[in-house]
């Protein structure tokens, strides 16, 4: 298929490097019902990636919600939705497993198995048909999937997918009869973590979360994939905790991943130089919820460094606690790259935050907007929930003054304008958490509370605010604790067409309405309704290991505006046993020893004039992502390239004219300024082997700094175009023209003297274009008037770029001869 008629196409080609094309005995799909940039940035995807392909009988691959124009030509041209590793269609699995991060992406887990040839609800899908099972967070309120799901695991996916994998492999490898789905989903009723709705909603069974003890003894990829695309979270990520021992009283993963679990020092900092090594990554993300409380942070950053010193690797953490920022911590990250900061107050007022469990005080807020803009940040992100519980237009207020008291901190500290980016999110009751009986503010309110500090900060220069869909918040509360009969709403709406709902682009809240009224649900009284704490809730069949007597506790601490310790200073008996408090480790800096690298000789630089071709599924690449796979695939192969100086250092690597996205390159160029002396024939043995399929350096060569650089050197540029035969009638008529003007940025340039020569035999026109004095060639532009086809059939032409040529000559030039 050719993807490069379609929008982003490097986000379908795979062929990333790290990919693993094992095809196992038990074949697993890893589903993620978003785009490609948002499901690869899934850490937990990744995990489970790893883990499967482990196994010696097993192999997982990759699907992803394909975006609007790939399922179009899908299902106009009945196609089926397939892997990026072997093209294989969903329904040629033994297993096809979905991630539940977000609410409003279960439309696209419906479109996404009936793209893939499987009836979207359980009961219609026979023997012949994979076993469909769903996790993650989502997953501990099933109910809204329950009918198109055969199977959910509970908890932490790795300690369940072995026991998984055993259940399938043993049973596709016994007689049809024995290895039935019945029988499978039999087995896997039996298992701790797993809820079958078939066979449990019977039996009126109480099913258990699973929960990974050890996190250094648990699963990680050291190799993770790595992609063309400018995904979410483009770095490498190190997972240094899980859990949290805060207790917001709001946050459902607060609740749900207790207790907390953390990942040695000596672990994330082996985890972390194994992942650079392997991907070429220059920024490493160390998350958990709450990183700012991680025991080891400073000891972390700090040998991380060490470790990474003269490799341009830069430390990046998520949003952090008010009061969890330390002046040191600061120095540490800035001191390769300084970037956008992110903290979040949550709640504009002392009052609130003692409602929703969220420990600080005014003088820590301001402490820590002390720290920060001391250290020069003038970025700074803030992000504050409305529709709390108990929510006044006095908190509402204190959101303002919050915001406005960085904005003046940050001026007068720094002396410069500061930038603060005001996120502000509707809050969404979830369950198992303390809010579980308490509904969603109303509608009108929440888009009152929002306009009215958005009208705060018109035209206010330096602050800008960004709310979330109050639309949107409203769906994702009525699926978050969303009973069966929310099943059918789901279906209802999926079947009017919802897709990306999550998308403002292609959310459609009128088909939301209309599915409603089919399904006799209102959507604003669903969502606001309250439940008493004594009767039973649609997914109290899950068991966390927190009691409903402390989620009762903790809601009444809540109307009473208490507060509840951090469960590290003491135990509040929530029902989970915390068997190391993260307190009474004292981790040391580690000794870590830095990056072994290469010797070259450094005080000799050089400059390299690099040629290359882009073939096969690389020419679905951008300009942007072809320089970022090739940069990324240097720093794997250790060849120190030079680095410009600044707060922001960039590798000096400069390339030739770019390539459309879905045009070949036989002959590219790029230049690259190294720290050392490297010969061309070993520059080339060490990036050619790191280099991804369809990428190959051709030729190398020294070149001076008196050298033109390629944006000066090339002129004249040759292609071989496929075309069809009645096209080539439209190229004689374009070649017997004097002129042919175009309209381009409110001017017209004269495209006809670009083109040198058009030559057409066997089917291939060749074509040479030159710039003009007027303008630069583009050559899309130019071949929708030769051809007079419009910009898709254009885009869809299979294109060749042969040769670059110089200003005053065709020939190739001389010292980089194709």
């Amino acid at each position: 298929m050719n993807y490069a008629i379609f929008k982003k196409p490097s986000r379908y080609i795979g062929n990333e490097i790290n990919i693993s094309r094992k095809d196992g005995d038990v074949r697993v799909a890893l589903c993620f019902p978003d785009t490609y940039e948002i499901g690869m940035s899934h850490l937990g995807l990744r995990i489970l990636y790893s883990i499967i392909n482990s196994v010696p009988y097993a192999s997982a691959e990759r699907v992803y919600a394909p975006w609007m124009d790939l399922e179009a030509y899908l299902r106009q041209n009945s196609l089926p939705l397939e892997s990026l590793e072997h093209r294989r269609p969903l329904r040629g699995f033994d297993m096809v497993g979905f991630t539940l991060q977000y609410e409003l992406s279960y439309t696209n887990v419906l479109n996404m198995l009936d793209l893939g040839g499987l009836p979207v609800r359980s009961g219609d899908r026979g023997d012949e048909y994979p076993v469909v099972i769903a996790g993650g967070p989502c997953a501990v309120n099933p109910l809204p999937l329950a009918p198109f799901m055969d199977a959910f695991v509970i908890g932490d996916g790795e300690e369940v997918i072995k026991d998984i994998l055993d259940i399938i492999y043993k049973g596709r490898s016994q007689k049809p009869e024995a290895g039935s789905k019945q029988n499978i989903l039999n087995a896997l009723a039996g298992l701790e973590g797993v809820y079958v709705p078939s066979i449990h909603d019977k039996e009126k069974k109480k099913i258990r979360r699973r929960t990974v003890e050890d996190l250094d003894a648990a699963a990680f990829p050291d190799a993770p994939l790595l992609p063309y695309n400018a995904i979410v979270h483009d770095r490498v990520t190190i997972e240094v905790s899980r859990g949290c021992t805060r207790g917001c009283r709001f946050c459902q993963a607060g609740m749900i991943y207790r207790p907390l679990r953390e990942r040695s020092v000596d672990n994330v900092l082996s985890l972390a130089g194994r992942s650079l090594a392997a991907t070429g990554y220059e920024d490493v993300s160390f998350t958990s919820l709450s990183t700012g409380d991680y025991s080891g942070l400073l000891p972390l950053i700090r040998s991380f460094n060490k470790m990474c010193r003269g490799a341009h690797v830069s430390v990046s953490l998520p949003s952090l606690r008010v009061g969890a920022i330390n002046s040191e911590v600061l120095k540490e990250i800035k001191s390769v790259r300084k970037t956008g900061f992110t903290i979040a107050p949550e709640a504009g007022t002392k009052r609130l935050r003692n409602v929703i469990n969220k420990d600080y005080t005014d003088e820590e807020y301001e402490g820590t907007l002390d720290k920060l803009f001391k250290e020069g940040w003038t970025t700074l992100k803030l992000y504050f929930m409305i529709g709390l519980p108990s929510e006044t237009m006095a908190d509402i207020d204190g959101i303002i003054d919050m915001t406005m008291k960085a904005f003046k901190k940050g001026r007068l500290l720094t002396g410069r304008r500061v930038n603060i980016n005001l996120g502000v999110s509707v809050f969404v009751p979830k369950p198992h958490t303390p809010f579980q009986w308490t509904g969603q503010d109303l509608f009108n309110e929440l888009r009152g509370k929002q306009d009215y500090i958005r009208n705060a900060f018109r035209n206010k220069n330096g602050i800008s605010f960004k709310g979330q869909h109050v639309e949107n918040s409203l769906l994702e509360a009525v699926f978050s604790r969303g009973g069966l009969e929310s099943a059918l709403l789901l279906e209802e709406a999926w079947k009017l067409g919802c897709r990306f709902d999550g998308w403002s682009e292609h959310f459609d809240f009128d088909k939301w309405m209309l599915a409603s009224e089919k399904a006799g649900i209102d959507l604003y009284s669903y969502a606001s309704r309250d439940f008493s704490v004594d009767e039973e809730l649609p997914w109290d069949l899950i068991d966390t290991g927190i009691t409903k007597e402390y989620l009762v506790s903790e809601h009444r601490k809540a109307l009473r505006e208490e507060m509840t310790a951090d469960c590290r200073d003491a135990c509040h008996a929530c029902g989970l046993e915390c068997r190391v408090r993260a307190k009474e480790r004292k981790p040391e800096e580690q000794k870590a020893g830095a990056i072994k690298r290469e010797t070259f000789n450094i005080n000799v630089p050089c400059r390299l004039r690099v040629r290359f071709s882009k073939t096969g599924a690389m020419r679905c690449l951008s300009h942007h992502e072809l320089m970022t796979a090739i940069i990324r695939a240097v720093r794997r192969a250790d060849i120190p390239v030079a680095y410009s100086s600044g707060f922001h250092p960039h590798p000096k690597v400069s390339f030739g004219p770019p390539l459309a996205t879905g045009v070949e390159g036989m002959s590219e160029f790029f230049d690259i300024e190294l720290s050392a002396l490297i010969k061309p024939d070993v520059f080339m043995g060490m990036l050619n082997p790191g280099l991804p399929e369809g990428l190959e350096v051709h030729e190398a060569e020294m070149v001076t700094g008196k050298a033109k650089s390629l944006s000066d050197l090339f002129s004249f540029y040759k292609y071989e175009i496929e075309i069809a035969p009645a096209m080539e009638e439209h190229i004689n008529t374009f070649m017997n023209k004097n002129s042919c003007p175009v309209a381009r940025e409110e001017r017209s340039v004269d495209i006809r003297p670009m083109v040198a020569e058009a030559e057409v035999k066997d089917g291939i026109l060749r074509l040479v274009v030159s710039d003009t004095e007027a303008a630069k060639a583009r050559l899309h532009e130019i071949l929708k008037e030769m051809l007079q086809a419009g910009a898709e059939e254009v885009q869809a032409l299979m294109i060749k770029r042969t040769g670059l040529y110089g200003y005053n000559s065709k020939e190739q030039i001389n010292t980089l001869r194709g």
